[in-house]
């Protein structure tokens, strides 16, 4: 067997020829095939290098359709997986951590369910008040090596910001983070590689989820304080009759992480890199920040989100019944998969698309996804992605790449998009 099967369709004569996906080439630049797919093979099948066969939708359009569509399940129950396809969809380890009842797997009415009982975590006024918190975390972890004159700032910086905000915003005691740092690290190091390091410390974090909430509902206060954490709300919610089962409140904690620590470390890390190589935009920001205005920092984070996302392809959805998209028909049961990426850089919908344009206005990008699953974290990536760049910006006034940009390597793995390291140089920070 070739792997023929990573390429579109033979070309008609004349054209350019289909691209190769997923070999390392794509993983560092996958925009040029987004452009040929969306141009020539819009809603195009193939087979994954997992083995399994799916729809990659790269139009924004048909990805904007498909996003909302009540007809693409998110519960893998509705795969028609052939035997080697088993267990290979969704989040390594999370069936057999009994982890698959979370907010990317279920349909309504369980996911409405679940989503208003966090939702509260995440309005815009809970995440304003967690703002000093971020600035303090962000301060703390630029102070550490701010003196060093070089850092990584995936390691160093990008990768333990989320991870304390997130456990800070679940009610993770201190004395225990670090200990999550260790386990998210296993998650996303093995992202391309074995699952069984990834499927232990999954377990790990659930069997430390659930005596947490052991140990919270033990000591709950009769009334809620004023920013009370949010395992402590889960529990109070599950106690006034929303009936969250312990399962459901140990995987809810576990998705926040999962999906509020990796798409923020790319965030992060995405974005710096994005402001590193073009000079140009930087400065503008870094002279907008100096003036003490907010307006290019707000718009840049949600065009360096549709520039270079951290989330390539949108979460697994399955049909559960025969539908069409842009003008292809999909079998029921089988696998969609809408290219964020590809979407986002669509000409028909974004003048210059391939421009990093930090003032652009009309950004309706898909980076949070649309519909039902928008992003619930969607205020707190803001929050966490404005302060860490214009803080790093501001306290690092000439960052600067220590390698060459070919030289910098990304992460494999089908949805996210992210740098394995980012090495930095500026001028050490004098001592205060």
């Amino acid at each position: 067997m070739t792997d023929q099967h990573h390429h579109p369709d033979p070309p008609a004569p004349g054209s350019t020829p289909a691209p190769e996906l997923f070999t390392r080439e794509f993983a560092t630049d996958p925009y040029p095939a987004y452009a040929w797919l969306r141009e020539h093979a819009p809603v195009h099948r193939t087979r994954l290098p997992s083995g399994v066969e799916a729809w990659l939708v790269t139009r924004y359009a048909d990805a904007k359709q498909a996003l909302a569509d009540q007809r693409l399940s998110k519960n893998p129950a509705h795969h028609d997986e052939p035997a080697h396809a088993k267990g290979k969809t969704g989040i390594p380890g999370e069936r057999k951590a009994e982890l698959m009842t979370h907010l990317l797997n279920i349909d309504p009415p369980d996911h409405t369910r679940l989503r208003r009982l966090v939702s509260k975590a995440f309005t815009p006024r809970r995440v304003a008040e967690f703002a000093p918190r971020v600035q303090e975390l962000t301060d703390d972890l630029i102070g550490r090596f701010a003196r060093d004159g070089s850092a990584d700032l995936i390691h160093d910086f990008a990768f333990p910001l989320p991870i304390y905000a997130i456990c800070d915003l679940l009610g993770v005691p201190r004395e225990d983070q670090d200990d999550f740092r260790d386990w998210a690290g296993m998650m996303i190091r093995h992202g391309g590689g074995p699952r069984g390091g990834v499927a232990r410390s999954v377990k790990r974090m659930r069997g430390y989820l659930l005596e947490l909430i052991h140990r919270k509902r033990a000591t709950l206060p009769a009334a809620p304080g004023p920013a009370e954490d949010l395992i402590s709300g889960l529990i109070r919610a599950s106690d006034h009759g929303e009936h969250l089962t312990e399962n459901e409140a140990a995987a809810m904690a576990f998705i926040l992480l999962f999906a509020g620590f990796e798409t923020t470390v790319n965030l992060i890390g995405n974005g710096t890199y994005a402001l590193l190589t073009h000079p140009e935009q930087r400065t503008r920001l870094q002279q907008s920040l100096a003036r003490g205005e907010r307006a290019l920092l707000e718009t840049g984070v949600e065009e360096l989100l549709r520039y270079d996302g951290p989330v390539e392809l949108a979460t697994w959805r399955f049909a559960t019944q025969p539908l069409t998209i842009g003008g292809q028909d999909i079998a029921t049961g089988d696998p969609v998969l809408v290219v964020l990426a590809a979407a986002d850089r669509d000409p028909e919908r974004f003048a210059d698309p391939d421009t990093l344009d930090l003032a652009r206005r009309d950004n309706q990008h898909l980076g949070y996804g649309h519909g039902i699953h928008y992003c619930l974290g969607a205020p707190l990536a803001r929050l966490e992605g404005q302060t860490a760049l214009a803080t790093l910006l501001t306290r690092l006034p000439d960052l600067r790449l220590a390698v060459d940009p070919a030289e910098l390597r990304w992460r494999g793995g089908l949805i996210m998009r992210g740098l394995r390291t980012l090495p930095v140089e500026f001028t050490p920070a004098q001592e205060t």
